[in-house]
């Protein structure tokens, strides 16, 4: 009936569930990080652009999308809210600091007195070098101080 090509629209129609699963491979990666559009995606936590390497971090839970931050405390805010923050399975990702590249997030140490965007202020290296405090520690301290103000809408200030 419609092989004026030589293809038949059953074989059409065979093709069509492998064609949809080649290209649902096609996204994203299931483990590790994703690459980010610097300057063109959105914090998860407070809607800022993320566009600066050294600061960013991304999570992901087992089998989901990466989330993506503009600055390694927000993540950490975000990742609390949780109900997989505990999970070893999930994955935290941060920018090294002075290089850019992706590290690990729980095996990272952080030096405070850095100015990240969202004045969390903290940076991310692979060392324990002189300062650096491990992630427990850095966790620990960005729970206790919660978002900056830079992250708060005019309602979440208020009660």
């Amino acid at each position: 009936m419609c092989n004026r090509e030589g293809v038949s629209r059953r074989f059409f129609i065979g093709l069509a569930p492998g064609l949809v699963l080649t290209l649902a491979g096609c996204g994203e990666d299931r483990t590790g990080p994703v690459s980010v559009r610097w300057g063109k995606e959105y914090c998860e936590y407070c809607g800022m652009i993320v566009d600066d390497p050294r600061y960013a971090a991304q999570v992901r839970a087992k089998g989901g999308r990466a989330k993506k931050f503009d600055d390694l405390g927000d993540a950490v805010l975000w990742l609390a809210r949780q109900p997989f923050a505990e999970d070893p399975a999930t994955e935290f990702w941060v920018g090294d600091c002075e290089k850019g590249v992706w590290l690990d997030g729980r095996m990272a140490w952080y030096l405070e007195g850095r100015k990240s965007p969202m004045g969390h202020n903290f940076g991310a290296v692979p060392d324990g070098r002189a300062g650096a405090v491990d992630f427990a520690a850095f966790r620990r301290t960005i729970l206790e101080r919660g978002s900056t103000s830079r992250c708060e809408t005019p309602t979440q200030g208020s009660t």
